[in-house]
């Protein structure tokens, strides 16, 4: 079963199980378990050792996942720091008299969501904690506050020059320096991540939604306050004002993107030699972008976090705003509310040790190469497909990056053939859309826990919409493939211009249809 299409089972059944029982725990164990029956070929004790040893005790002691788990503790304490101080009602009360409609609330978390580049991590947690007291009052559900933080997290990271994405994408590529060279050239044709950010924009616009989000959403769109007290109002117990949410954010960023630069040796005048011993130049020191492609995300998040937290103990202290018994409860009060999310974070993990052990990325790795010569111009989409594939079954999509990119660089070793170029793009769309719809996924995992949504809903009624850009972006790549010989320029043009009328083409037809369908029922 080792590297052969059964090596993707035990993620599909995880992912069937989670969609069709509405319950994430169970299904993710229960694919936990196929794999290791899997991998051990029935044998009793080969099974245990497998899914213990390999599998949850493996992935809780690897340094990343810590490392995440910490950030996420940390960022849970300060969510929970600024509720209890009032910061957060302070703001959405602040935010009530100059966002006057649900429109704007939701125009508002778009654009939060794209200011915060940095890591898609932070941005899940930063910009549910900061907006959620606003979209509480315009009525925006939490599965649509979700699909709006989700779609601002990977798809903004990945265009992103100076954000860990690009780091990770650069040192998936075997061309030393140029690796961000070719990030920035894979942008414009990066089409899920730039429709993504368009079919948000004009969905709000619009006043639409369609798909399951509609049992939570007006399929319309139509503007309502709540009168209810939100989550923040009810927890605040301290006096604080919108300073208190403000100040905090805005250091945890700066101390973020600190701590980053720091982990990629941006303060270090020398690093260790080839030779044992030796010192030399460190290539990083006072350049930004090669600090952060150097940078250790996972380090750099915990140390900007431990450091956020700190300065807010020491500013809300002086300021009276909670006193020391009131702020110390806050740490484990943070820690539970993201029980959940640190659960299925291990699940997921787990799952993915198992896809891993069998094989499962050598397998997809081998149909790629097996199809690069033979359909050149339709290589970028049938990377696509594949890199979506990948990411949805194994919940990874820097894992998708680093098995397809360097098949692409492998199959067009001319760095002047516009076809790479183009397949490298297709690669990082695919997997940020593969990872944008798993529930195995642990950006989507963050999304659901930022707006404190159920997953599987999260997971439901978002797919609609990223299936619909992933047809779109299907497309559009066809066109690039068959207009690579154009050049990047005119490629790029064409390409993207068909797919943006076919976005809005499309959202204006659905949303007649249903208007039409709507005003029947009504009669009825």
């Amino acid at each position: 079963m080792i590297g052969t299409f059964w090596s993707l089972v035990p993620a599909i059944v995880a992912i069937a199980l989670a969609l069709i029982s509405k319950e994430v725990y169970s299904s993710l164990f229960v694919g936990i378990l196929i794999g290791g029956v899997f991998y051990s070929g029935l044998s009793f004790t080969g099974f245990f050792s497998h899914v213990v040893n390999d599998g949850f005790i493996a992935q809780l002691s690897n340094s990343w996942n810590v490392g995440i788990l910490v950030f996420l503790v940390l960022l849970g304490a300060m969510v929970s720091l600024m509720n209890k101080a009032g910061g957060s009602a302070a703001f959405g009360n602040w935010a009530q008299k100059h966002i006057k409609t649900k429109v704007g609330a939701q125009l508002a978390t778009i654009c939060l969501g794209i200011l915060i580049f940095i890591d898609d991590y932070f941005n899940c947690l930063t910009v549910g904690s900061v907006m959620k007291p606003v979209t509480d009052k315009y009525g925006v559900s939490k599965e649509k506050l979700s699909y709006l933080i989700d779609s601002t997290a990977a798809p903004i990271c990945i265009i992103a020059p100076i954000s860990s994405w690009a780091a990770a994408v650069a040192g998936f590529v075997s061309e030393g320096e140029n690796g961000i060279a070719l990030f920035c050239k894979a942008i414009p044709f990066n089409f899920y991540a730039l429709f993504t950010i368009v079919m948000m924009f004009t969905l709000v616009l619009m006043r639409f939604e369609y798909g399951p989000m509609t049992k939570f959403e007006n399929p319309f769109g139509e503007s309502r306050s709540s009168d209810e007290k939100t989550t923040a109002e009810k927890e605040a117990v301290g006096n604080g004002g919108v300073i208190d949410l403000i100040l905090p954010v805005a250091v945890l960023i700066v101390m973020c993107v600190l701590g980053m630069i720091y982990s990629g040796g941006f303060f270090a005048a020398t690093v260790p030699g080839k030779v044992e011993g030796e010192m030399v130049a460190n290539p990083a020191y006072l350049n930004f972008i090669e600090a952060f492609a150097s940078s250790d995300a996972s380090v750099g998040l915990v140390l900007g976090a431990l450091a956020a937290l700190i300065i807010t103990f020491v500013v809300y202290m002086s300021r009276g705003v909670l006193k020391f018994k009131e702020f110390m409860s806050c740490i484990p009060d943070g820690f539970k509310s993201m029980v959940p999310a640190i659960l299925i974070l291990t699940l997921a993990w787990t799952l993915k040790g198992m896809t891993d052990s069998l094989g499962a990325a050598s397998y997809v790795a081998g149909l790629v190469s097996r199809s690069a010569g033979a359909f050149k111009m339709f290589l970028p989409a049938i990377v696509f497909i594949v890199a979506i594939f990948l990411a949805f079954s194994t919940g990874t999509s820097w894992g998708t990056f680093g098995i397809l990119i360097p098949i692409c660089i492998a199959a067009f070793p001319d760095t002047s053939d516009p076809i790479r170029v183009i397949s490298i793009s297709a690669c990082m769309a695919g997997a940020v859309c593969g990872d944008h719809t798993s529930p195995i996924s642990d950006t989507t995992i963050m999304a659901s826990a930022g707006a404190g949504c159920n997953h599987v809903n999260h997971v439901n009624t978002q797919i609609y919409y990223a299936m619909t850009v992933a047809t779109i972006s299907f497309v559009s790549y066809i066109v690039a493939g068959c207009t690579h010989s154009l050049g990047l320029l005119v490629s790029g043009i064409i390409s993207f211009s068909v797919g943006i009328v076919s976005l809005f083409t499309t959202l204006i037809v659905l949303k007649k249809l249903l208007k039409k369908r709507a005003n029947l029922e009504r009669n009825l």
